[in-house]
């Protein structure tokens, strides 16, 4: 197992370990309610971490391609159609925004 990030706070380490997972990597958020507990002081205590060693590079990658903007601008032109209620909904959401279907 290997830290690959440390957060800001919760939010951030899981949002980054969400879009891991999403993408089939091994990850878990790790020392979250540490945080809280130092106040305003610098703290690396809340890290997402990648449980298998095999999916360190491609996971690297990934969270490169997201700090960088990459992932969000590759989906920002990529419309797509609710299949529920036929909304032309943006690239960068999961969810139609009219009827809350996720996406195909």
């Amino acid at each position: 197992m290997k830290r690959i990030h440390n957060a800001r706070h919760a939010a951030e380490a899981h949002l980054i370990c969400g879009l891991l997972q999403s993408c089939g990597i091994a990850a878990v958020v790790r020392g979250e309610w540490l945080a809280g507990g130092f106040g305003e002081l610098p703290l690396d205590a809340c890290a997402v971490w990648v449980t298998q060693d095999s999916q360190l590079d491609e996971a690297d990658r990934l969270l490169r391609d997201f700090l960088d903007g990459k992932i969000a601008a590759a989906a920002i032109n990529e419309r797509w159609q609710c299949p529920q209620c036929k909304e032309f909904c943006e690239g960068q959401f999961t969810d139609c925004w009219q009827c809350g279907t996720g996406r195909p």
